[in-house]
Formats: structure tokens, C-alpha cells, sequence
């Protein structure tokens, strides 16, 4: 499949910290991915790098082919909507849909007139009187309607209430399938979106832990609860990510698909067995031990 971006040994550091460090991966053609990670870990430090908001320190950064600094032919196909969006202050919304509009080659008129009236946007209203779920609902109608080849979101959604989300994810996911691009989600709510998900990728601590399959991951592991004693004899040999006792009981998670004879052989030492999110793997994968994170990385 095509690659939209490619990235090799890139780094980012500020004085002695390194934001970035030693980051390979590329990204495909028209699959949406889910960025995530701790605050801090270096997420919007690698967006920022890949759409040209930053240089980086050292290591290379191919999108579309090309390199995208002072690129404008890449960069026309590239829509980053950061945390805190910012536009200027005597903007009404109106004024950021006419500059979106000259911006993106793609832009779609009646699509973004559409997602204003999903989200209530008052037209004729200053940016600076919005609200921060409103101004969350703006970034959100110019990445959609962008229709960018490439299209970006940083904590998208910060000030929506739960409504506001859902159709935030139904219209990106409605329109992704009649309008199929690269779409990168920075976000925490990963049990939100986990199921808008086709490919996972993890920073920690400036690295990228994570780069796979959503789906390889969904099957990754599962959890067994039960009697300590029988708990602990069932996980001889097998890979731990967590454990949390609880009272004479014992829960744990184990790696390893659904479709093994794991699951299987946990009922027979008269065991709970129940499956792990999307999010609940990666929590544990991230705050387990380093060589356990490691079977992860590709």
C-alpha cells in the first residue's frame, strides 16, 4: 500500500531533552490512525514535525514523497487542527470558513455548512466569544470539510460534551468511507474512538512503542480472575502485563490471542476469562515493566 508519510531515525531535542528520539515509521494511504500516549510523551511534537510546524534536530520526514518544509504543493495537502487552534481575535465564524475554503483545494462547501448545523455554530459570532466546545466544534468542521489528504487532529475534541463527540466520530466515519483519506486522532479517549481505529501507534517517552494492526491488538490479550492460588499456577510460562489482587482473589493479564488454547485452558482451572479493550492494553503495556512493553514494538 502507499505510503503517505515516511519517517526515518527522526529526532527532536530542545537543550539536553530529547521530545523525539530515534522514531521510524510510515503512514498509508487512506487508513485512520490513532496517536497515542501519555501528556508529554512527544505526540504533538512528532504531528508538529510531519505537517512543517517544526523542524526537526535530526533524521528525515517524507510526506507525499516529498519533503513537506516550505513544500506548499505538500503542505495544500496537509490539514493540522491543533489543541489550541488558533485564529485571529475579530474573526466571526463565518471568516474562518471563507479563509478555510482558500486553503484547501478539497474543500467542501455544503459539508461544512452541514457540520455547522450539527454543532450549533453561530455564524455571525466572534471567535473570541466562543465557547471552548465551540471552538473545539470549529476545528472540527474544518478538518472534516477540509477533506485534506492528510488530515490531522490533535485532542480534537477537548470542551465537547459526549453528544458532541459522538457526532463528531459518526460524521468523520461517514464521511471517511464515501471520502476515504489519512486521518491521524491524537487523543485519550481511546475507548471513544477504538473502534474508528485501523492502525494504533504508541509514543513513550519520546519513542514510538506501538505500531500496529487495530485488530491484531483488539486479540492481544485477555484477562483471567479467579482464586490467587489457581490464578498464579495458570500463569507459569505466560506473559504478564498486570496483576491486581483483591482480597483471596487474583486478576491478571495475559498476552496472547482469543483464539488460543489460553482462554481455553483457563476455564479448565475454573477461571474467569474476559476480554481487553483496546484501551485497557495499552494503559497496561505502557505502565507495565520495560521488557514487557518490548513485545509490542515491531
Amino acid at each position: 500500500m502507499e505510503n503517505v508519510v515516511e519517517i526515518k531515525q527522526l529526532e527532536k531535542s530542545y537543550s539536553n531533552f530529547k521530545a523525539v528520539q530515534n522514531v521510524h515509521m510510515s503512514i498509508q494511504k487512506n487508513k485512520i490512525y490513532g496517536l497515542l500516549g501519555r501528556n508529554g510523551a512527544g505526540k504533538t511534537t512528532l504531528m508538529k514535525m510531519m505537517t512543517a510546524q517544526i523542524f526537526p534536530t535530526s533524521g528525515e520526514i517524507r510526506v507525499f514523497g516529498e519533503s513537506p518544509f516550505e513544500n506548499n504543493q505538500v503542505l495544500r495537502q496537509i490539514c493540522f487542527i491543533k489543541e489550541s487552534q488558533q485564529y485571529p481575535v475579530n474573526f466571526i465564524v463565518q471568516d474562518v470558513l471563507d479563509v478555510s475554503k482558500s486553503l484547501f483545494p478539497n474543500w467542501d462547501h455544503d459539508f461544512a455548512y452541514s457540520l455547522i448545523n450539527d454543532f450549533n455554530l453561530p455564524l455571525k459570532r466572534r471567535i473570541k466569544k466562543l465557547s471552548r466546545g465551540m471552538l473545539s466544534a470549529v476545528g472540527i468542521v474544518i478538518g472534516l470539510a477540509s477533506r485534506a489528504p492528510l488530515t490531522v487532529f490533535d485532542e480534537p475534541y477537548l470542551g465537547l460534551d459526549a453528544v458532541s463527540r459522538g457526532t463528531f466520530y459518526n460524521r468523520l466515519m461517514e464521511d471517511y468511507v464515501e471520502n476515504p483519506r489519512t486521518v491521524i486522532l491524537s487523543t485519550h479517549l481511546i475507548d471513544e474512538v477504538s473502534n474508528l481505529l485501523e492502525h494504533v501507534l504508541v509514543i513513550k517517552d519520546g519513542q514510538l512503542m506501538i505500531d500496529q494492526d487495530a485488530e491484531d491488538l483488539r486479540g492481544m490479550a485477555y484477562t483471567v480472575t479467579g482464586k490467587t492460588a489457581q490464578v498464579e499456577a495458570y500463569l507459569a510460562g505466560k506473559e504478564v502485563i498486570h496483576q491486581e489482587p483483591f482480597g483471596g482473589l487474583l486478576s491478571a493479564t495475559v498476552i496472547g490471542s482469543d483464539n488460543s488454547s489460553g482462554p481455553h485452558q483457563a476455564e479448565t482451572y475454573g477461571l474467569e476469562v474476559t476480554p481487553v479493550s483496546l484501551q485497557q492494553l495499552i494503559v497496561h503495556l505502557m505502565t507495565g515493566k520495560p521488557d514487557q512493553q518490548g513485545v509490542m514494538e515491531k
